[in-house]
């Protein structure tokens, strides 16, 4: 399976325990390519149409709803999980969860 950066997946994210995200839902995969291509793992984070302005939250439009891209619930997944392609994110805010990403981790 060919996975690659910003491409949005429908993800089965179940089971999980206390406060992470639940169920079947689109991710968007933030591992870099290079990972992507060699491990059986990816990176993702969940998208939501529910949620709170929060710093570490991307809004974005997909598939006509509005929702975010939930960069404080990022994990490390099985490619199994990855139920089909959705999509992909614009380059417009591909280039905001990178942005927000980078801010993240260097403080």
């Amino acid at each position: 399976m060919e996975v690659k950066r910003f491409d949005i997946y429908l993800t089965n994210l179940d089971p999980t325990i206390g406060r992470e995200i639940k169920k079947t839902r689109p991710c968007t995969i933030i591992s870099p390519d290079e990972m992507n291509r060699h491990l059986g793992t990816v990176i993702i984070a969940p998208m939501t149409t529910k949620g709170r302005p929060y710093p570490t939250r991307v809004t974005c439009l997909f598939q006509g709803k509005s929702g975010q891209i939930v960069l404080d619930q990022i994990r490390t997944i099985d490619k199994g999980r990855l139920v089909k392609l959705l999509g992909k994110l614009t380059p417009s805010v591909s280039s905001q969860v990178a942005h927000r990403l980078t801010e993240m981790f260097q403080k």
